[in-house]
Order: C-alpha cells, then sequence, then structure tokens
C-alpha cells in the first residue's frame, strides 16, 4: 500500500466529519492504493459512532478503519497508527486540519520523487475562528500554521532547528521505525495538558540524527480550523510553558552523551542573554499577548534544564513505587495462599 493517511483524534466527534468530508473529495491517480486510520485517543464522545457512519454510508468502506490508543498524549496516538498502518508512506492529520482536494496527490507524488526523505511537512494556513491578536505571525508557527514558501526545501540547510509541524507531516514508515524509540519521552497533547509538549520536534530530531532528509512540500496544503479557546490568553500561555520547558529534551537529542554538558551550558548561557534582550527591548509593551507569549517561551527554555531534571527523577521515583506495590501486592498473596493451604491440611 502506497499512503496511510492517519488521523489521531481526542473527543472529536464534531470535527471529524469535516475531515473525512475532505478525503472523500480528494482527486488523485488510480494508481495509488491508500486507506485512513482512525486512532482515537481516549475520547469520550461519540467519535466512534462518527466513524461507523461514514465507514457504511461513504465510498470508503474497508479503506477506513478505525482503532483506540487508551494511553493519553497524541505521540502515543500516532505510534498506534504506525504500528497498524499498511501504507509506505504515513500522512498525519490532527481532526482540525482540513485538506485540500490535491493533497494526497501531492503526498504520494513528493514520496516517490525524494526517495531519502524521511519526513516532509505541508503548507498550512489558518481559519480562524475570530480575529487573531495583533503580530500573530510571529507565534502562529506554534500553533500549526506554516507559510514557508511555495517552493519545495530541505529543513537541515535553512536551519538547523527548524522543522515542519506535526499536522500534515508525512513519515515514511521505514525511517519511523529504524529511527524512532517505542517509547517517547514527550507525550504531546494530553487530553487538556499542555505540559509535555514537543512531541514533533522530538520525533524529527530521531529521524535527523539518523541521517533521513526532512523537507517542506508547499504543493500538500492544509487548512487549520483554530477556536477561540486557542487564542484566549490562557491557552497561549500554557502552551508556550509547556513547549519551553520541553526545549532541554528536544535541543539534546542530537549530542552524544559526553556532548550534552557543553551544549546545556552554551544554551543557558544564549537563554539568558536573550531575556535580558528581550525584555529590555519590549519592556514598554510588554503587556500584548504576543510579547508575553515569547517571553513565557525565554523564561521556560531557560528553566527547562532543571526541569527535566525533576521530571525524571519524579518518573523513577514513581516507578520504583510501583514495582515495590507490586512486589507487596505478590507478597501478601503468597502469604495468604499459605495459610489457605496450612488451613487445609
Amino acid at each position: 500500500m502506497d499512503v496511510t493517511v492517519a488521523i489521531c483524534t481526542y473527543n472529536g466527534a464534531e470535527r471529524l466529519p469535516l475531515v473525512l468530508d475532505c478525503l472523500k473529495s480528494q482527486a488523485f491517480s488510480p494508481e495509488i492504493d491508500w486507506e485512513i486510520v482512525v486512532v482515537n485517543n481516549n475520547s469520550y464522545d461519540q467519535t466512534a459512532q462518527v466513524v461507523s457512519f461514514y465507514q457504511a454510508v461513504s465510498k470508503f468502506g474497508q479503506r477506513l478503519r478505525y482503532v483506540s490508543e487508551a494511553k493519553q498524549g497524541i505521540a502515543y496516538a500516532r505510534r498506534r497508527a504506525v504500528q497498524i498502518a499498511e501504507g509506505e508512506l504515513i500522512a498525519f492529520l490532527d481532526d482540525d486540519n482540513l485538506p485540500t482536494s490535491q493533497w494526497l496527490q501531492a503526498v504520494f507524488d513528493f514520496g516517490r520523487q525524494h526517495s531519502a526523505a524521511g519526513a516532509y511537512g505541508s503548507q498550512i494556513v489558518g481559519r480562524y475562528e475570530v480575529p487573531p491578536p495583533p503580530d500573530f505571525d510571529r507565534i502562529a508557527c506554534f500553533l500549526a500554521v506554516i507559510d514557508r514558501g511555495d517552493r519545495p526545501f530541505r529543513y537541515d540547510q535553512i536551519k538547523s532547528w527548524l522543522f515542519p509541524a506535526g499536522a500534515g507531516l508525512v513519515v515514511r514508515k521505514q525511517a519511523w521505525l529504524e529511527s524512532v524509540p517505542e517509547q517517547p519521552v514527550l507525550s504531546g497533547v494530553r487530553a487538556q495538558q499542555l505540559s509535555e509538549k514537543g512531541e514533533d520536534i522530538e520525533t524529527l530530531s530521531y529521524l535527523r540524527k539518523a541521517g533521513w532528509q526532512i523537507w517542506h512540500n508547499p504543493a500538500m496544503q492544509i487548512e487549520h480550523m483554530i477556536g477561540c479557546d486557542r487564542l484566549s490568553p490562557s491557552y497561549l500561555m500554557k502552551l508556550f510553558r509547556g513547549v519551553g520547558l520541553s526545549r532541554h529534551h528536544t535541543r539534546t537529542i542530537r549530542f552524544r552523551q559526553w556532548q550534552k554538558p557543553f551544549a546545556v551550558c552554551a544554551y543557558v548561557l544564549r537563554d539568558v542573554s536573550r531575556l535580558l534582550v528581550y525584555s529590555i527591548e519590549h519592556w514598554n509593551h510588554r503587556s500584548a499577548i504576543v510579547n508575553q507569549c515569547e517571553l513565557t517561551l525565554l523564561r521556560y527554555s531557560l528553566l527547562s534544564p532543571a526541569y527535566h531534571v525533576v521530571h525524571q527523577l519524579r518518573k523513577k521515583v514513581s516507578f520504583v513505587r510501583r514495582r515495590a506495590a507490586v512486589s507487596t501486592g505478590c507478597v501478601k498473596a503468597s502469604t495468604c495462599l499459605s495459610s489457605v493451604n496450612i488451613d487445609s491440611s
């Protein structure tokens, strides 16, 4: 099979029909063999019923498959999609991404023409429920609104730290299986929690480290629906805090273990200087929401190394406690069983 379109969704019953209708209207050559996989990431709405309806009444039929992933986090949902995908190329859509009618053809054509491309991203425009704040274009990429020109290019030939968005991202399955660990460090969006953002950069960093090319493909065009809640100050602050806290991990993936302490020191010095310069330059306009977002990103990027250490320690302590609880439970069960055997004797 050529292409698997993977839609990871959490409570997306109201949004999914728009995405599936766009996929139903795709114009592509008959040679393309493709499928759709909807991954329900622990939803509690009518997502399953929506998919069943489209399986029954649309032209999708067996081409549309449905699976569940109970472990919360889009990083886990995408790994589930990779596990069952039959396509050589896996094209990820979120449940608020509306691809144009030529998107699937563009996915297939680019993958065939660039065999060394491990991943390539779409051109994404925003469809806003309410007007975004002034200067929003400075932070739009953090909400997966990507306009990087009308010509294809390799990201590593532009800037080493630049990557496409996860929305509309196409990954070669072989590249993923060879390069991306089974367990993510960053789970991504978990229900409404944004504390482990950066899962897309984590995945793409592994691919780049393994030597796969990462491209921008402007022929793949998507409209991203952005509700008013995602433009609220509270949401934006949580988003930029989460992205900032993930930066230690995403920055250091490409380094060897002995290089990481030196890299961390260099990043800390750079973050301190950037934070000071930015604070001075924007002092008179520090209340503007875009400035607040950028300052939040700088502050939490600076805190990211310490946060990473504490977070990993908490995980280890939690793991040890779970193992101790299991061991205690086994001992108690064994004791009870022995007691029953003695009484029976």
